[in-house]
Parts: C-alpha cells; sequence; structure tokens
C-alpha cells in the first residue's frame, strides 16, 4: 500500500481561507516500472503484473513496460498473454533482442518449438556470440530432434566458452546422439565432474556401455548412483557394467536394486536370471528369465538362456527346439551352435551333435582370425 503524508497546517489554512486541499500527485509511469521491476526482482510477479498494466494505462506505448509485463505474466504461467505483450513490445521495438528472448522462451515453455526457433535464431543472428543466445536455440534444435545443429551451432563458440557447462552439455550429449562418442564422452564426464549432475554420469556411462567400455563405464555410472540412485534405468545399467567385468555380487545388488524400482526392468530380469542359472538356483532363475522373453519374445539372448534353462532342468527337447530357431536366425552366434550341440548329444542325436559342434568351432577359428593382433 502506498501512503501519502498529509501536513494537517497546511490543511487547516487551506480549508480557512476557502482553498481546496492541494490533491496527492498519480504516480508516472516511468516509477510504476521501476516498482515492477522491483517487485519482479522479490520474486512478487502478481504485483509487477498491476505495476506494469497501470503504467501502460498512463503510457500504452511504453517499450519497458510491455517488456516487463510479459516477462512477469509468463512467470505466472499466463504465456498467450506474454506473447501478446512482447508481440506488442517487438512492434514498437522490433531490434530488442532482449524482448526476442522472453517471446521465444515464452513459446519455448509454450511448446511451441517452430516460433521459439525462430526468435532464438534471429537473436543468434544478431548476436552471434552471445552464450545465452546459443545455449537456448541448443535446446531448441534438441527437442526437434536436430542434434546435427547443435553440433554446427556450439562448436565455434566453444573455445572460448570451455567454462559454461550448459554449452559443454548440450555440445557433448549432440555428439554422442550423431555418433561421436570420440568427442562427445570426455565432455559429458568433464560436465559431470565440474557440476556433480547425476543425469551426465549417466549419459556418458550409457555411452561407453554400448562401446563396450566397461571398466570406465562402471566408473561413471557408480558415480551417477551415489548421486541419484533413483534415476530410472540407472541400476540397471551399473549392474550391466558389472555382470561384464564378473563382479556378480555387485550385479546382483544393482540388479534388484532396479527391479524395486520397476520389476518389468527387462535387463535386470534377464542378467539376474542369468546369474541365478549360473549358480544353478534354476527356482529363481525361472520366474526372472521367463519373464524377460515375455516382455521381449524376440530377444535371441532372452531365448538363449531360457533355453540354457530347459537344458540345466533336464529339458532336452524343449532347449534343442529354441535353440534350432536360434541358429537360423543368427548362424553366427557361437553359443548357440554350442548349446544346440549339447542339447542334441542329450537327446541321442550324435550326428547332429558333432555337426553343430563342428559349426561352433570353425566359427572360433575364423572368429579368432578376424581379431586384429595387437603390437
Amino acid at each position: 500500500m502506498r501512503t501519502f503524508l498529509f501536513i494537517l497546517p497546511a490543511l487547516g489554512f487551506a480549508v480557512a481561507t476557502g482553498q481546496a486541499p492541494k490533491q496527492p500527485s498519480l504516480p508516472d509511469a516511468d516509477g510504476l516500472v521501476r516498482a515492477g521491476i522491483a517487485a519482479q526482482r522479490h520474486g512478487d510477479n502478481r504485483s509487477a503484473v498491476e505495476d506494469f498494466q497501470k503504467a501502460l494505462a498512463i503510457r500504452p506505448n511504453m517499450v519497458e513496460a510491455h517488456t516487463g509485463l510479459g516477462a512477469a505474466l509468463a512467470a505466472t504461467g499466463q504465456l498467450d498473454a506474454a506473447i501478446a505483450e512482447d508481440t506488442r513490445a517487438l512492434s514498437l521495438a522490433s531490434d530488442n533482442t532482449a524482448v526476442r528472448m522472453n517471446l521465444g522462451l515464452a513459446y519455448y515453455k509454450k511448446g511451441d518449438l517452430p516460433r521459439a526457433r525462430e526468435q532464438f535464431e534471429a537473436v543468434h543472428a544478431a548476436l552471434p556470440a552471445d552464450v545465452s543466445a546459443a545455449v537456448l536455440l541448443g535446446y531448441v534444435y534438441i527437442k526437434m530432434g536436430k542434434e546435427a545443429d547443435v553440433v554446427d551451432l556450439l562448436t565455434p563458440l566453444e573455445p572460448d566458452n570451455k567454462s559454461n557447462m550448459e554449452l559443454e552439455y548440450l555440445l557433448a550429449f549432440s555428439l554422442l546422439q550423431t555418433g561421436n562418442d570420440k568427442e562427445g564422452v570426455p565432455r559429458m564426464e568433464k560436465v559431470a565432474q565440474v557440476t556433480h549432475r547425476a543425469d551426465a554420469y549417466v549419459i556418458a556411462g550409457a555411452a561407453l556401455l554400448h562401446r563396450q567400455e566397461m571398466s570406465q563405464a562402471r566408473v561413471d555410472l557408480d558415480a551417477a548412483m551415489r548421486l541419484n540412485p533413483s534415476i530410472p534405468g540407472l541400476a540397471s545399467m551399473a549392474g550391466k557394467a558389472c555382470y561384464a567385468l564378473r563382479d556378480m555380487q555387485t550385479a546382483t545388488l544393482d540388479f534388484q536394486a532396479a527391479l524395486r524400482q520397476d520389476p518389468r526392468d527387462f535387463d535386470a530380469n534377464l542378467d539376474l536370471g542369468a546369474i541365478r542359472l549360473q549358480e544353478r538356483d534354476f527356482e529363481d532363475a525361472r520366474p526372472l528369465l521367463e519373464l524377460a522373453l515375455e516382455l521381449q519374445p524376440r530377444s535371441p539372448i532372452a531365448r538363449l538362456e531360457v533355453a540354457k534353462l530347459n537344458q540345466a532342468m533336464g529339458k532336452s527337447a524343449e532347449a534343442a527346439a529354441v535353440l534350432e530357431d536360434l541358429v537360423k536366425a543368427e548362424p553366427n552366434w557361437i553359443d548357440a551352435h554350442w548349446d544346440l550341440a549339447t542339447a542334441y548329444f542329450e537327446l541321442n542325436r550324435p550326428e547332429d551333435g558333432k555337426r553343430e559342434r563342428q559349426i561352433a568351432q570353425e566359427l572360433r577359428i575364423r572368429q579368432q582370425k578376424d581379431v586384429p593382433e595387437t603390437k
């Protein structure tokens, strides 16, 4: 509430002489804009909206008032009204990049990516070295699936802005999405180490997991687990890295954590089932492997593990049926041929068993020849 100070003696004199009392002066538009800006700084956007609207009632074409009103409306979730105010401000000052940034942000929050892109591209064209505008444009490109454009946009800016972790994060993510793991992973790890962002460790770890670089993948995924173990899918990925490194105890704990989060996690069911099968704990292995197969009926590895389970439990005919389908679909899969050979021998089909074993041995020899020698 704004209060006005009345000086009583003066008021008494005016009445005594028959003069009208002096009226308090109305607030000016500039003062209202200053009050609105102050309210915004204190997080009171509702008061800011009122101040800016009052200023515009006095001076309808006041760019600062339209700009402030647009920002305050956006902050209170009134995006359409904010867009209208920012558009009016731009009609009065088309070269105002700050207003154009606000307009782009309002469109982005509304989900209108083409219009957000238009505004941010205009700002970037006017201010090509402005990192904030480039980063916002980068987010729009990623939302639109244009990661290659992000790489082209941010790479020239990186040398002078290597400490800007938002830029580094977007560039690293886009490099990974476009298949450039060699440059993307170290950048994402840098972001993770500097900012302690669990999601950055997850992204780097997932890329390393895909590249079969299990030791470093485990380092990144374990770091993410320490920061935020509740990230969906993280425990399962951490378990896969440990499983590949033959740390079955830690892998088991990770997969169990993953299944507590999501009982229908395919990888956790499959790999924990495989661990239980190796331990010959058939009772626990079966429901895990059968659920994995239910979740992904055409998964070759899930079908192989179920066949292994059947074979271990003496159901050689059932195992052979699955394995015969697998070697037809995956003729170069050594494990499938080898397990099929075992199933045939158990079914008293020695000739078929010898044939499959010979195929597995030839594939292994061929595979070893294809491996390049290390110097």
